[in-house]
């Protein structure tokens, strides 16, 4: 029997856990909030195909279909335009999805409270623990002991604690974090009758980003699935099972669209000051308690380790911008590879230091491929170069003339699946 500590109880570790749990495998959720809740402030997550396939497999059958059934569709595709909105590419949703109807090649909108509500359902989750330090037994265990003065001892650590990981902080103190020099602004705008009749239609729906002849870039998201989620609990949605009624999973915010402007320094009222107007309304009738800024941080490429009792998950160990909204997704990503890795060795199929090995090679070639994609591409919207502006605007318009350049272009960044996601048997 592989008995399995998780300590953090964000999107990743609690992915993890209930893949684990499907599959007869003891694992427990350490988490520092004292509350389920501390965790739902913020904006509602983009999982794309990745983030989807995993979910798909880490999820059990009522969990995944109360997903699917609660989240918004984040759109038609994803566009990218002048700050005139004048169309540059525009990439269809079928390339984004492979040309799938299969659920679990879907890109969705989701509320964090709905997806949080959901990964928690039917866990052993003790909140208010912090973790503070680790001991590897001499019997083969391993030990995590947290602020409170409690202990827990199983035969593996999962390190899912996020960016500041207090795991990785022990277990690879010379991993880094790095500050970038690129800083990000975010607001939301409600989305209701008013604002859709000056609102671009391409705004209001899909994913888009604008790429000014200046400094920086703006990226904008709908997220219109408030609707659809009341409607889906509406119609039975029956998870009384796993200790879920349907109003647990309704996101009390209004349909809104985010936006997100980011650059590497000056004033964004400045910036944007030659930009269409329909864009300067969107940033300015943002609801002021809803705008917040942020400097971006990047983790720095990690060798590989000698493997142990004790590895790490998502941020915890491959942290990367929010451009291309691809942390959170990677994480799940993570989650499932891990689950087949454990329960294989749960099951006899496996030796424990083989199977974690396996999943650290593989996660840390595709986690840091995401950080290099993320990092690169905050880098190059967010130019002040003039000339390298002009020739990536240029590049974007020959990939919409030539449909082939654009999917091979594009279709990869949403649909390659290199590293592989086996299903999580139950």
């Amino acid at each position: 029997m592989t008995r399995v500590l998780v300590i953090g109880g964000g999107v990743g570790g609690l992915a993890l856990a209930q893949a684990l749990t499907g599959a007869g495998v003891p694992v427990e959720v350490f988490e520092r909030d004292a509350e389920s809740a501390d965790w739902l402030q913020g904006y509602r997550i983009h999982v794309n195909r990745h983030g989807s396939r995993a979910l798909h497999r880490c999820l059990p059958r009522p969990l995944w279909e109360a997903f699917v059934a609660t989240s918004g569709r984040p759109g038609l595709g994803f566009a990218f335009q002048t700050e005139q909105l004048d169309e540059l590419l525009f990439v269809e949703e079928e390339l984004m999805t492979g040309g799938s109807d299969d659920p679990a090649d879907g890109n969705y909108a989701v509320s964090r409270i709905a997806l949080r509500r959901l990964l928690l359902a039917g866990l052993k989750v003790h909140f208010g623990r912090t973790f503070e330090r680790y001991e590897l037994g001499d019997d083969g265990t391993v030990t995590a002991f947290f602020a409170d003065g409690t202990s827990a001892t199983g035969d593996v650590l999962i390190g899912a604690d996020g960016a500041n990981s207090a795991v990785r902080g022990q277990f690879l103190p010379g991993a880094r974090r790095v500050d970038t020099d690129v800083v990000g602004v975010a607001g939301r705008v409600r989305l209701d009758d008013e604002t859709r009749a000056w609102l671009p239609a391409r705004i209001q729906h899909g994913l888009n980003i604008v790429l000014p002849r200046g400094e920086g870039f703006l990226f904008s998201a709908v997220f219109d699935g408030r609707r659809r989620t009341a409607d889906a609990l509406g119609a039975g949605l029956d998870l009384a099972g796993y200790g879920l009624t349907p109003d647990a999973l309704l996101d009390d915010i209004e349909d809104y669209v985010l936006w997100a402007f980011c650059a590497r320094a000056g004033d964004m009222d400045a910036l944007t000051s030659r930009w269409h107007p329909d864009l300067r309304r969107m940033i300015a009738d943002a609801d002021p308690a809803s705008v917040y800024s942020m400097r971006f941080k990047t983790s720095t490429p990690v060798e590989p380790w000698p493997t142990s009792r004790v590895t790490l998950l998502g941020d915890a160990i491959h942290n990367m911008t929010p451009v291309m909204g691809l942390g959170a997704n990677t994480a799940l990503r993570d989650a499932a590879l891990l689950a087949h890795q454990l329960v294989a060795v749960h099951r006899g199929e496996a030796e424990l230091l083989a199977a974690l090995h396996e999943y650290e090679r593989r996660m840390l070639a595709y986690g840091f491929d995401a950080v290099k994609t993320s990092r690169s591409s905050a880098y190059r919207f967010t130019s002040p170069n003039a000339l390298a502006k002009r020739g990536m605007r240029a590049w974007l318009r020959t990939c919409s003339a030539v449909p082939s350049m654009k999917r091979s272009s594009f279709g990869s960044t949403w649909t390659d699946d290199t590293a592989g996601l086996e299903t999580v048997s139950r």
